[in-house]
């Protein structure tokens, strides 16, 4: 227990072998403090720190709040706990204390609860010494850890980080790390240093295969693949661009635990060790970097990370009959041909080896800092509140990690989050990805390339959408239900992607697909074009509403003004969807609205489905016992919200303002109802809270927005699943509407109070999990800057409109798909201050008042 923080220790009274791991989750988090929103992560808060470095769709790994490396996901898919025996270090010579690991102290979760940890978590590097005191900061897509200790006189600072360039989705998608150590030395005389990074072969599957070889100043971890399967193939390498380096190929082979004794031993005598590869049964390598420092002198030493796994086993989504088997590819530069059976990661389809990706990664290197920091220093040139500059940025983190994908060709495809060692949920699914507002304006091609998928692949000559799309991105089987949210929203996103690009060829290649996909909505979920949503329909809780409620008629609403617009704009006739629109905005406001809140009107009767027990059959975990048949009879369907508070009760119309489209019915109701949110169903305490659910988003004493409550009584016996839950996605998008119609002190306290919940003590702070870590309703952050100050660039009428909700004097991130930059009001008056890029700005709008643009 020697590396049990002393502050843990100095905070809770404890003593060294006390039952410290038995503390409850509220009293580590009393024991911890406060911390203020987007300030350094110091003491308990960087028990759970893990920041995702790589590239999207890429793979990843995490540079922890210590600095150690972990979550080690480079083979296509999760690896969360995967944490190898990798390490850098540092000794000084002379110093008796001189050499120990650059990191902080051990999280104490670790030493009792990781895998291994009832072995003595023989393998890892916890048993050498480490930097007493380590501090954490975030600046997306950089981190920064600072590391010191009385036994030493240096401090170090670490800077980690991975391309992120906004429109340059491909310098963004390298399967690559960077890590710079800068090494101050403190004391009065001069300091001789050795830097070394040392790796077992994390790449090993198996015991045959696998190999280590040289690279320029690094080595390279080999696993090689096989006929029966090629997956296994992998390579990461580890190199550095200073000329004195050396590199040890090949650790000492021997049992127990020789290599890393006799590696330890090395940077104990400051002896760096040139060793060449050897044929076979290299347990791991390392590179050496020798260097004197002068007093106050500074040093960098840049370690720099690639990786290389070409081939998958990914293949999800059944073929249609009919549909021919597919042949595969060859190897090489082939691996990306149409005939592939299994998903190939983009970077496999541009390198031909991790030598190649090597190789680019240090000649750009600079470079792609250089433009990774413009967009750093404009994102955080910022007045926006703390909480919400911080909950925006943790969450961009997510385009880091494996839930998000890109195929061969560079299309994206995303999981919905990742599980331990799998990706959760796959297919972009639409209706959860309907709440992610970060890629469109972003890498707006990737988000293109997403509504490709969806209305041409994923749909069929109906217009049915499979909500989940294959991969390799192809035709799919129609075996399931669509889903209304998702394929409405689809239509909405559709709108929202031709203003962001201003791409009008684009929209009119699309407009047959959207057309066909909407009249089967309207086949579907409204035969009788009532304008509301009343056959059942799924929708992202997993299961089916059955008759009208607000939150998919919203959906419905907000896609035929949509449809409206585009035909509008095209030339097209739109008369039966105005009608349609028109009837379901007097239906909604009249019907659906209960004076306070927008609700369900649960019927199954009179409808042209099937009864619930019979519709049900086939479908996901929603069949009737013979318990659930006698409580249909007495409440109706199993898994309605019926006169609930929803969260997401007006959802679709927070889409339609992100997307451009403006207020579609009364806004005064739509007011309240958000209101009424806020008010029912935000929770600062959730002690006394029941849910038999997946409680461990947010439980205890800790605070949280339910996804729907009862006010006023009617709470079914069964509600629909996750009723009791609370998800981050959905607390952002209400929070963002919230702001949007003036309300900003409760969509603060809405983003404050779920962003306490991962402060780093419990929670990692860069992965907001719902069904998976790093889930992607968390995406929904990115809307709270628009919600704040109403900054929307139209590239169709080559238009800026600001609407603040923050007074006349802000500044705020901008990204178009030209270029991206700093916006806001000073003393009212608009200005621009592009970074990268440009912006053709025609007009300005400053809350519906047309003003001068000031672009100094």
């Amino acid at each position: 227990m020697r590396f049990i923080r002393r502050d843990f220790l100095k905070i809770s009274g404890a003593v060294p072998g006390s039952c410290l791991l038995g503390a409850s989750a509220a009293q580590l988090k009393e024991r911890a403090g406060k911390r203020d929103n987007n300030s350094p992560y110091r003491g308990l808060h960087l028990n759970r720190i893990a920041f995702p470095i790589g590239g999207i769709g890429a793979g990843m790994i995490c540079l922890e709040g210590t600095g150690a490396f972990s979550h080690f996901s480079l083979r296509n898919k999760p690896d969360i706990f995967n944490e190898p025996c990798t390490f850098a270090a540092v000794s000084v010579k002379g110093l008796e204390k001189g050499a120990k690991v650059l990191e902080g102290p051990v999280p104490e979760w670790k030493i009792f609860g990781m895998k291994g940890t009832g072995n003595g978590a023989g393998g890892t590097s916890y048993g050498f010494p480490r930097f007493q005191e380590a501090e954490f900061e975030a600046r997306f897509p950089f981190a920064f850890v600072r590391l010191s200790d009385p036994d030493i006189p240096i401090r170090v600072l670490l800077t980690g980080w991975s391309p992120f360039i906004p429109g340059d989705a491909d310098s963004s998608s390298l399967p690559v790390g960077g890590f710079e150590y800068e090494f101050e030395n403190t004391a009065n005389r001069e300091l001789a240093l050795l830097f070394s990074y040392n790796a077992k072969n994390l790449m090993t599957v198996g015991k045959t295969g696998n190999s280590i070889r040289a690279f320029d100043r690094g080595f390279i971890l080999a696993q090689a693949g096989s006929k029966e399967k090629p997956q296994e193939q992998g390579e990461f390498a580890a190199f550095v661009d200073d000329p004195a380096a050396a590199v040890d190929h090949c650790w000492f082979r021997g049992g127990w635990w020789d290599s890393v004794t006799m590696v330890w031993k090395t940077i104990l005598e400051h002896q760096p060790v040139s060793r060449p590869p050897v044929a076979e049964k290299a347990p791991g390598a390392s590179v050496f970097v020798p260097f004197s420092l002068k007093p106050g002198e500074k040093k960098t030493v840049r370690l720099m990370f690639a990786w290389f796994v070409p081939q998958t086993d990914l293949r999800y989504g059944d073929d249609p009959q009919g549909t021919a088997e597919p042949k595969g590819c060859e190897g090489g530069e082939s691996r990306c041909c149409p005939d592939r059976k299994f998903d190939v990661p983009w970077y496999a389809g541009r390198f031909a080896s991790v030598e190649k990706v090597a190789e680019h990664w240090r000649a750009n290197y600079d470079g792609l800092k250089a433009k990774s920091a413009v967009f750093r220093d404009a994102f955080y040139d910022t007045t926006l509140p703390q909480e919400v500059v911080e909950a925006v940025a943790a969450n961009l983190t997510i385009l880091k990690s494996p839930t998000v994908r890109r195929q061969c060709d560079g299309r994206l495809w995303c999981f919905e989050g990742c599980g331990d060692d799998w990706g959760c949920c796959h297919g972009s699914c639409t209706h959860v990805w309907n709440y992610a507002q970060a890629i469109p304006h972003l890498f707006p091609d990737l988000e293109r390339s997403l509504r490709e998928a969806e209305f041409r692949e994923s749909q069929d000559e109906r217009g049915h959408q499979t909500f989940r799309t294959a991969l390799p991105i192809r035709p799919t089987t129609h075996t399931f239900h669509a889903a209304a949210d998702g394929q409405l929203g689809g239509i909405m996103k559709v709108y929202r992607e031709w203003r962001i690009s201003g791409d009008t060829d684009w929209l009119k290649r699309l407009w047959p697909r959207v057309r066909q996909s909407l009249d089967y909505c309207i086949l579907t979920w409204d035969p009788g074009e009532k304008g509301v949503v009343e056959e059942p329909h799924h929708n992202t809780y997993d299961i089916e509403f059955w008759g009208p409620d607000g939150m998919c008629t919203s959906f419905y609403l907000g896609a035929l003004s949509a449809a409206v617009a585009i035909g509008s704009a095209l030339g097209e006739d739109t008369k039966r969807y105005t009608q349609i629109l028109q009837k379901g905005r007097a239906f909604m406001e009249k019907e659906l609205f209960d004076g306070e809140y927008f609700i369900q009107r649960i019927k199954w009767q009179g409808l042209k489905a099937k009864d619930p027990v019979e519709a049900s059959k086939g479908t996901w975990n929603s069949d009737y016992s013979p318990e659930a048949v006698e409580l249909l009879q007495k409440e109706g369907p199993k898994y309605q919200y019926g006169k609930g508070c929803l969260s997401d009760g007006v959802l679709g119309f927070w889409l339609a303002q992100m997307a451009g489209l403006g207020q579609i019915i009364n806004q005064d109701q739509i007011r309240k109802n958000l209101k009424a949110i806020h008010r029912y169903n935000l929770k600062k305490d959730l002690t006394d809270h029941s849910n038999p659910q997946r409680p461990s988003y947010a439980m205890g004493n800790e605070g949280g927005l339910l996804l729907c409550t009862w006010p006023k009584g009617g709470q079914l016996s069964l509600p629909f699943v996750y009723s009791n839950e609370v998800w981050t996605g959905i607390e952002y998008q209400v929070a963002s509407h919230l702001m949007l119609e003036g309300m900003v002190e409760e969509g603060l306290d809405i983003v404050r109070t779920c962003r306490e919940r991962y402060d780093g003590t419990i929670r990692n702070p860069f992965d907001e999990y719902e069904c998976g870590h790093w889930y992607a309703r968390a995406l929904s952050s990115y809307g709270l800057i628009q919600g704040l100050t109403g900054v929307r660039y139209d590239a169709v009428e080559r238009t800026l409109y600001i609407d603040s909700r923050i007074g006349n004097d802000f500044r705020a991130f901008l990204a178009t798909a030209s270029g991206f930059g700093t916006v806001g009001l000073k003393a009212g008056r608009p200005f621009v201050q592009m970074k990268s890029g440009r912006l053709d700005v025609r007009k300005c709008q400053v809350g519906g008042k047309e003003m001068t643009l000031s672009t100094d």
